[in-house]
């Protein structure tokens, strides 16, 4: 990797103009050449459960492939209750099938690890994918989906999802969420990287977090039991393999209970947490992959355990605000990325891989800006689009404005330096079009699934995923809920686990799923106060 230029030599260089040529370059072998997914000795072979023979980025593998955090005798005196519908997760995807299951009137109880609400949703920051316009279809919508994904998408999963978009902002609109509109009042729309045209609603530069305003209030409403610090350490079965319920433990109460339910719903969204191959991450701190882990043990089938979404706009300076999302609508907007001798490089509309891609070529190459401290990046020019849409930044982006202030530079005068940050897993468990899984009971819906993005995922497909499938999930237990008895609870399927374990010579002193990044540092399993302490240090 070639040495590149200083920071301050590099925003010496940097001049604020309203337009700049697109130079001619080479997209060869990029992605093969730059894209982490790419790179050699990051990625084994499972040797235990359901994908075993299958291709799996090794830090993911070890959580895979580890023993359970508890056995029979740490469920001794633990309390049991008893409910229709056990979701888990708090975010947008565990919101939308708890009230739609809830509404049909069958019992539905949402666990959380961390506060309702605490979720990657409330950081998805550019919208919401949805045809509504004259010259855009679902059709299109479609198309764009899986030529972005390299066509290694489940078909049928996405045309459920395009279909479903009008249905799913008219249902979040009904909710009370908040869009941006024109002077006619129709959705105003952005272009995502990679589509053929505008098609992404939004709402300012926080859509996420509106949307995850109203999915709370809806949820707080309702007769929903949630359940907040209370994360899920493993899934009951019965005799035949079903899941039916999981073991939570309260950080509260320091205790295990057990919940029996007709069915279980895991949206426990991603693994940003984990900083796979070394990368900053935009995620929230509990996004860990318990999710993959507990229905893997289970034996549901994962897929695409090598891709992951590094988003193009992570912040990279200063260093204390490393992996801080910037939102892809400032790059739709018109906002260009600059390298350290203020040329563009790559259109940025192109896919986000492509675009993470042409990152880390400049850097590799020389042409990145180095700000010390194993910091570099490349300029997003912010001022140049504010010289090119004057109040575009107060007007569309008021979180960027606050993240600036943060960062101790006025986007709108000074360019952002930016780097990919680990954004989102592509792959995941394999669900049919109601988010089942191979295993009777077991649904899985949001990020914790796969197949929907393939390789790559657009920008607003997520916001819509999670309401898409969430709803679908909820309907399809709701409607299917009378004909459920309650069947035995059991942890067998750690026995099972265990024999396999030994059988490969797999180490057994890995114990997940491990909840929280290792940094937390709590002094227990259950350490309430040391959460709470993390959690404030890294606001």
């Amino acid at each position: 990797m070639e040495k590149s230029i200083s920071f301050s030599d590099a925003i010496e260089i940097y001049r604020a103009t309203k337009e700049r040529p697109l130079p001619d370059v080479s997209y060869e072998n990029l992605l093969e050449k730059y894209h982490p997914d790419y790179y050699q000795d990051s990625c084994v072979t499972l040797n235990v459960g359901v994908n075993k023979g299958e291709i799996c980025h090794a830090q993911l593998a070890e959580l895979l492939q580890a023993d359970a955090r508890i056995d029979e005798a740490d469920l001794a005196g633990a309390p049991v209750v008893d409910t229709d519908l056990l979701v888990i997760g708090g975010g947008g995807a565990g919101c939308a099938a708890a009230l739609t299951a809830a509404e049909s009137g069958i019992s539905v109880m949402l666990a959380t690890k961390l506060r309702l609400g605490d979720s990657n949703t409330i950081m998805a920051e550019g919208g919401i994918q949805v045809s509504i316009n004259k010259n855009d279809t679902p059709q299109q919508h479609f198309e764009d989906t899986i030529k972005s994904g390299h066509r290694q998408v489940e078909n049928k999963l996405v045309a459920e999802m395009v279909m479903s978009a009008p249905d799913v902002v008219r249902w979040l609109i009904q909710q009370g969420m908040q869009f941006d509109l024109d002077e006619y009042g129709d959705l105003l729309t952005r272009q995502a990287g990679g589509t053929s045209v505008p098609r992404v609603a939004y709402f300012r530069d926080y859509t996420g977090l509106e949307m995850m305003r109203v999915l709370k209030e809806a949820v707080r409403s309702s007769s929903i039991e949630v359940l907040d610090y209370t994360p899920t350490v493993e899934l009951l079965t019965n005799e035949d393999g079903h899941c039916t319920g999981a073991v939570l433990s309260s950080l509260q109460e320091n205790r295990y209970k057990l919940v029996r339910a007709k069915a279980v719903v895991i949206a426990t969204g991603g693994i940003g947490r984990l900083h796979i191959n070394n990368f900053p991450t935009s995620n929230h701190f509990g996004a860990t992959g318990d999710g993959l882990t507990l229905a893997y043990r289970l034996g549901a089938k994962l897929r695409d355990l090598d891709s992951f979404q590094y988003h193009p706009s992570g912040l990279a300076y200063p260093q204390h605000l490393s992996g801080s999302l910037v939102t892809e609508g400032v790059r739709s907007a018109g906002a260009y990325l600059l390298n350290a001798k203020g040329d563009r490089f790559i259109d940025e509309l192109l896919p986000r891989d492509k675009v993470c891609a042409a990152i880390m070529r400049e850097c590799a190459e020389g042409r990145g800006i180095d700000a010390g401290g194993g910091s570099k990046g490349v300029w997003l020019d912010t001022p140049g689009l504010e010289l090119k849409s004057p109040g575009i930044f107060e007007a569309r982006f008021p979180k960027l404005i606050k993240l600036g202030h943060k960062s101790g530079a006025d986007p709108r005068k000074k360019p952002l330096l930016i780097y990919p940050t680990l954004h989102y897993q592509n792959g995941g468990v394999v669900i049919d079009e109601h988010g089942r899984t191979n295993v009777k009971g077991l649904y899985c819906v949001g990020e914790v699934s796969g197949g929907i993005h393939g390789r790559n995922r657009l920008m607003g497909n997520s916001l819509l995923e999670i309401i898409c499938f969430g709803r679908r999930a909820g309907a399809h237990i709701a409607k299917n809920s009378s004909r459920i008895s309650h069947g035995k609870i059991t942890i067998e399927h750690l026995s099972r686990l265990r024999r396999e374990l030994t059988l490969a010579n797999m180490p057994m002193d890995k114990k997940c799923p491990i909840l929280f990044p290792d940094y937390a540092k709590f002094e227990t399993d259950s350490d309430y106060s040391g959460l709470h302490k993390n959690i404030k240090d890294l606001s």
